[in-house]
C-alpha cells in the first residue's frame, strides 16, 4: 500500500501516541482522586474478596475505557484517510489487438449469403467492432492473391469501421499470405515463411498472447504461401486465429470473366487453421447467423494493475468507530466527552 501524503502518516503516529499518553495520565489522576476520596471500591463495601465484586469491577473498567478506546482508534484512521492511501489491484479485462482479415477473392461475390458473402462478412464484422470495449485495438487486412493491411490496429472505432466498409477486390485466395500479413500487422515487421527449404529456421516474432486474428473466408485456397506453415508460425508467436466460415456447404455460383464458377464453403481448411493456433472455427449459413456468430468469438482476458484509492473505506471505518464510541459513552455516561 502507498500513500499520496506520507507526512500525514507521521502526524497520525505522533498524534495518536500523544493522545494515548494523555488519556492514560488522565485516567491515573482520576483513579488517584477517587482513591483519595475512598470511592475506588477498595474500602469497606467495595468489591472486596467476592467474585461478583471482581466481575463488577471488570465491567466498570470496560464501561469506563471502551468508549474512549473506540474514539482513540478512530483518530489514526481519520488521519490515514487524509494521507490518501492506495493499493494496487489486478483487474481482469478484455484487451489487446484484434486483426480482422477479409477474404476479398472472386468467390466471396457468391450470393449463397445475401446479398453476397463479402457483404455479409462486412456486416458481421461491423457488429463485432461495435461490441468491443475501448481497450481492444482493431486492425483490418484484406486479401486475395496477396494481402494488404488497410488499417493498422487502432482504438478509433470510426477508422476501423471505415476500413471494413472499403473492403473489396477480385482474384484468387491465399490464406497463407493473409495470415502472414496479419502477423506483420501485429508485430510491426515483415513476416515470411521459408520457401523451398524446410530446414531453414522460422523467423522469431516474439510472443504476442494478447493478439487475435479473426479470419472471414469461405476457405477456398488457390495458392500463395503455405497455409500450414503460416498457421504454425502464428501458433509459435502465441497468436490465436479465430476463423469464421462465410458461405454454405451447398455453395453458389460467381461470374468470372464471363464464366459461371461454382464455389462452396471449405470448412476443413478453416477448422485446421483455428485448431493449429488454439482458436476455434465459427460456422454460419445465413446472414443473420453470421452476425450472431461473431458475438461468440472468444477474445482473451488480460490483467492490468490499477491503483485503488482506499480513502473512502478507511474513512468509513473511522466513522463506525466514532459512532460506536459516542453511542456507548452516551448510554453509559450520559455525555460525549
Amino acid at each position: 500500500m502507498t500513500v499520496s501524503y506520507p507526512a500525514v502518516l507521521v502526524i497520525a503516529v505522533l498524534g495518536t501516541g500523544v493522545t494515548v499518553v494523555a488519556y492514560v495520565r488522565l485516567q491515573r489522576r482520576r483513579t488517584a482522586a477517587l482513591a483519595a476520596a475512598g470511592l475506588d471500591g477498595s474500602g469497606p463495601g467495595g468489591s472486596g474478596r467476592g467474585g461478583s465484586g471482581r466481575g463488577s469491577s471488570r465491567r466498570a473498567a470496560v464501561r469506563r475505557h471502551l468508549p474512549y478506546a473506540l474514539l482513540l482508534a478512530a483518530l489514526p484512521l481519520l488521519l490515514v484517510g487524509l494521507a490518501r492511501p492506495e493499493a494496487t489491484v489486478t483487474v481482469p479485462r478484455i484487451a489487446g489487438t484484434v486483426v480482422l482479415v477479409f477474404d476479398a477473392s472472386n468467390s466471396m461475390q457468391a450470393d449463397d449469403l445475401e446479398p453476397t458473402r463479402l457483404a455479409a462478412a462486412q456486416e458481421a464484422a461491423t457488429s463485432f467492432v461495435e461490441d468491443q470495449p475501448d481497450s481492444v485495438d482493431i486492425g483490418v487486412v484484406v486479401f486475395g492473391d496477396q494481402a494488404l493491411m488497410t488499417q493498422e490496429p487502432t482504438d478509433d472505432r470510426n477508422l476501423a469501421l471505415a476500413a471494413i466498409k472499403r473492403v473489396g477486390g477480385t482474384g484468387g485466395t491465399s490464406l497463407g499470405q493473409a495470415i502472414l500479413a496479419s502477423l506483420s500487422t501485429i508485430t510491426g515487421k515483415p513476416v515470411n515463411v521459408p520457401e523451398g527449404n524446410t530446414a531453414a529456421p522460422a523467423p522469431d516474432l516474439g510472443y504476442w498472447p494478447s493478439a487475435t486474428i479473426v479470419l472471414f473466408s469461405d476457405g477456398e485456397n488457390t495458392g500463395g504461401a503455405d497455409v500450414q506453415a503460416a498457421a504454425d508460425l502464428a501458433a509459435t508467436a502465441g497468436v490465436r486465429i479465430q476463423t469464421v466460415g462465410v458461405g454454405t456447404a451447398q455453395g453458389g455460383t460467381v461470374e468470372v470473366d464471363g464464366y459461371q464458377l461454382a464455389t462452396a464453403l471449405d470448412e476443413q481448411q478453416l477448422e485446421s487453421i483455428a485448431k493449429t493456433t488454439g482458436g476455434s472455427y465459427h460456422r454460419a449459413e445465413d446472414t443473420d447467423g453470421l452476425a450472431e456468430t461473431t458475438r461468440s468469438i472468444d477474445l482473451r482476458l488480460t490483467s492490468k494493475e490499477e491503483p485503488l484509492e482506499l480513502t473512502a473505506p478507511v474513512a468509513a471505518a473511522a466513522l463506525v468507530l466514532l459512532v460506536a464510541g459516542a453511542l456507548l459513552m452516551t448510554r453509559w455516561h450520559g455525555r460525549i466527552v
